[in-house]
């Protein structure tokens, strides 16, 4: 291997890896399974390293999520015509630690699982934005360059998805009154 091809490995290494986790979680949202998120994700990096030239600076993980972005809608146009199925039950947890009370644990993975229905019913344009935002942190800026999209159609996009959650969540359980 050359010196440069070393240097443009390292390069690569630098910008990319720091961002799998964020990578992973995007996929798995749009996938909505773990081992086709996966298999996108390995895929976003083939890619991203062929195409690592075009990379001319800026925000690595808004490029490196742009990359999984569109690998992950490549994928489900040729592999899922049907509707996708739901997300594990352990996709969303609250990070408050463990619970010792038995009734407590089981209102917080009720309420967990509420959640997880809520954000996998939305549409996958609202969804994908509500990801990048309230999941992975992006400022509206970012997510526009995910995207490509203007920064108001992002704006729009985030405020009907939540309103939408906050309707379905407010919505009574099955069983409730």
């Amino acid at each position: 291997m050359a010196v440069s091809d070393e240097r443009a490995v390292a390069r690569f290494e630098a910008v990319v890896l720091p961002h799998l986790d964020a990578a992973y979680n995007l996929a798995r949202w749009l996938t909505r399974d773990e081992h086709d998120a996966s298999d996108v994700v390995q895929e976003s990096m083939v890619r991203a390293l062929r195409g690592f030239e075009t990379y001319h600076g800026g925000d690595g993980r808004a490029w490196m999520l742009s990359v999984v972005r569109n690998t992950c809608y490549t994928w489900l146009r040729k592999n899922r015509a049907a509707a996708p199925e739901p997300l594990p039950d352990d996709l969303i947890e609250a990070d408050q630690g463990p619970l010792s009370d038995p009734a407590a644990r089981l209102v917080q993975a009720a309420d967990a699982e509420r959640l997880r229905c809520a954000i996998d019913q939305l549409p996958v344009e609202f969804r994908e934005i509500f990801v990048l935002r309230e999941l992975e942190g992006l400022s509206y800026k970012e997510i526009g360059q995910v995207a490509e999209l203007p920064i108001g159609t992002v704006m729009s996009r985030l405020s009907r998805a939540r309103r939408r959650l906050q309707e379905s969540l407010a919505e009574p359980n099955e069983g409730e009154t």
